[in-house]
């Protein structure tokens, strides 16, 4: 493939202010892909779109709460007026409360659901309309290894991540039609923002490297490299499936 085989995509990247989404930003844009980035920080978005700029590629920021229903509308409007109708969309945004189920508020609850899944729907539901027609499209979302293995204290979280599966596979046949492909990437333990809590305790972090089989934590540049790919024309005929990427945890 040719390295700006992305030349003339629009994609939209939620949670795309840090980590992973930052990481599949740049990737995106080293392609040549036109990236709206989205999140609710402003600041690290612009910090980021700078740093697309520097690099020679395109970029522009919106501030959005994807839960938000209004913010969505508003937010598929700008970026249909400033970049034109996307192509690529990837939902990245998401949150973990890490606590037993007896402990959690609904308030919690929801907002760990919301993030994660309803924003799925919100996004999509918002989007694909302008990607119809184009005889090409990719929707990436970002599953995880929660999606197939658990953790205790992980109730929400597995419970957002499992159902954004069923997401997938169900809208994939929707667009399969449309050359829309829909798949999901399930990142293992990579040292994002997210695992904070766990990088931070050096107890916790050495006795979570050694359920690794490669024996590390991933970096985030992989999951941009795969993120891009899934976007190339070559990537065309996968569709309704999730990508692993987790270091061999899946596989003991």
């Amino acid at each position: 493939m040719k390295n700006d085989y992305l030349k003339g995509r629009t994609a939209v990247i939620t949670g795309a202010s840090k980590g992973l989404g930052r990481a599949m930003a740049l990737a995106l844009a080293e392609r040549g892909a036109r990236i709206a980035l989205v999140s609710r920080n402003l600041d690290l978005l612009s910090a980021v779109a700078k740093e697309i700029h520097s690099a020679g590629g395109q970029a522009e920021p919106f501030k959005a709460d994807v839960t938000d229903e209004g913010q969505v509308a508003a937010l598929t409007k700008g970026v249909v007026a400033k970049l034109g109708k996307p192509q690529i969309l990837i939902n990245n945004a998401g949150i973990n409360i890490r606590k037993n189920v007896t402990d959690f508020t609904l308030v919690e609850w929801r907002q760990v659901i919301d993030t994660n899944l309803t924003s799925v729907f919100l996004m999509c539901r918002a989007f694909v309309p302008h990607m119809k027609g184009q005889g090409y499209g990719r929707i990436l979302n970002m599953t995880s290894i929660m999606s197939h293995v658990a953790i205790a204290g992980r109730t929400a979280y597995a419970a957002s991540k499992s159902a954004l599966l069923g997401f997938i596979k169900a809208l994939a046949l929707e667009l399969a039609s449309e050359k829309i492909t829909v798949n999901g990437i399930s990142p293992g333990p990579f040292a994002t923002e997210l695992n904070k809590p766990i990088l931070d305790n050096p107890e916790l972090n050495t006795q979570f490297i050694s359920k690794i089989p490669i024996g590390r934590w991933g970096k985030v540049e992989e999951v941009g490299e795969m993120a891009a790919y899934l976007c190339a024309e070559e990537a065309g005929f996968i569709t309704g499936t999730d990508i692993l990427i987790d270091g061999g945890w899946t596989a003991q």
